[in-house]
């Protein structure tokens, strides 16, 4: 069994396509067969197969994907710490990111300050929604990722405030408030975004007694900030997963107030590898909402 053969399984697992998983680790679909099939005679059992969809693990492809991640895993940490020694010249980094809050207002600068200072190292960012950062946190496909705090099962650096808002058509009476009070959407024809913080929004509602029209489901915001703008529904999201409001649409905060820390999460910050460790410091020293590091005990 080696490194590469894990690391096809995995590829495989995450990409459910030889092509893309070749695509992935830079060599040909051939290739991956092959270190695949090795793999499966090594241990005697069938672990990934192909169907209309496309590959799918086997159930004995899913047990052993757990452990190929923790393997490939501690190689990469051991690979680094070896790197360290060197001034942390080569290696990757892989961090999930959970929409615009991370991906546009957080990460570019801390970024640019990394790759200055490691320019041969390789970043790899994936953006998913909030729930599936956290199971790429806890399956150890990501080092470190962006995570809505308090979340117990990770130490959280706290990064920055952030609340929701409505989202309404110039013109619309609640337009006209400083703060939209949550139970006045009820009735409204509204847009509920699939994407980040969407899971969320039901929750807000429900608790606030407000019972919205959801007529639409869109994971694009320029697609539910189109239809605002149109008047034909109102919606709601996190601030800073909001570009600038366009013509047309505002903003205004919500009553109660629904506010929300966003936070740098792993799953032991002394066990972070070198390079995860020197990505973690830059935020660390950029933070808008405190200092320190903390872990968040659960309500």
């Amino acid at each position: 069994m080696t490194l590469v053969q894990l690391e096809v399984l995995i590829a495989l697992a995450e990409c459910q396509s030889f092509s893309r998983a070749a695509m992935r680790l830079g060599t040909t679909q051939s290739a991956v067969s092959h270190a695949l099939r090795a793999l499966e005679t090594q241990l005697g059992v069938k672990l990934a197969q192909r169907d209309a969809s496309g590959v799918r693990m086997t159930n004995a492809g899913d047990r052993l994907l757990q452990r190929a991640r923790e393997m490939t895993a501690l190689a990469a940490t051991m690979a680094q710490e070896a790197v360290d020694a060197r001034e942390l010249k080569t290696g990757t980094l892989r961090i999930g990111s959970f929409g615009p809050t991370s991906t546009t207002h957080l990460l570019p600068p801390w970024l640019e300050t990394f790759k200055k200072a490691h320019p041969q190292v390789q970043v790899r960012i994936e953006e998913e929604s909030d729930d599936v950062v956290d199971q790429w946190l806890l399956q150890k496909r990501v080092e470190i990722g962006f995570v809505v705090a308090p979340n117990e099962r990770f130490e959280v650096l706290p990064l920055v405030q952030d609340e929701f808002v409505a989202i309404v058509p110039m013109g619309h009476p609640l337009a006209e408030l400083e703060a939209v009070p949550i139970r006045a959407l009820t009735g409204l024809d509204f847009v509920l975004t699939e994407a980040g913080c969407g899971p969320v929004i039901v929750p807000i509602l429900q608790k606030h007694g407000a019972r919205p029209q959801v007529l639409y489901h869109f994971t694009q915001i320029v697609s539910i900030l189109e239809f605002v703008r149109r008047g034909l529904a109102v919606s709601m999201a996190a601030r800073l997963a909001l570009p600038d409001a366009p013509q047309g649409v505002v903003y205004r905060p919500l009553w109660p107030a629904q506010p929300r820390t966003v936070g740098l999460a792993c799953l032991d910050v002394a066990r972070l590898s070198p390079l995860a460790r020197a990505f973690w410091d830059i935020a660390k020293k950029k933070t808008v909402v405190g200092s320190r590091h903390t872990r968040f005990a659960p309500e």
